[in-house]
């Protein structure tokens, strides 16, 4: 018996409004024209991704820092507008950006 057929049982005479379930997709991210730039590069020897281009807020840097190195279990950080993820990720991190709406352009090899 699950929680609907027990509250059935507990008021007979209510009716539940009925409420339409459409997911509502927000975006997570300030969307912007101009395309970002995924490169790979190896300061002092340490592979890295650097995406740079994107023009968003501070706190738009940070929660996007923060959603690509969740995705992808590693470190790294943003600093003057460049967002640095360690390790060279660059095809899972561009597919992210395409799913979240981004135009990704690769440069490089």
């Amino acid at each position: 018996m699950d929680l609907q057929d027990q509250l059935k049982n507990l008021f007979p005479d209510h009716q539940p409004e009925k409420t339409e379930d459409k997911p509502k997709k927000t975006a997570l991210f300030w969307i912007q024209e101009a395309p970002l730039l995924c490169k790979y590069e190896k300061p002092k020897g340490k592979p890295v991704t650097v995406i740079t281009g994107y023009n968003g807020a501070n706190s738009d840097f940070k929660s996007l820092t923060k959603a690509l190195k969740q995705l992808l279990h590693v470190g790294g950080g943003f600093k003057n507008e460049e967002i640095v993820i360690q390790g060279d990720f660059r095809d899972k991190i561009m597919s992210y950006l395409q799913e979240q709406g981004f135009t990704v352009k690769r440069v490089g090899g």
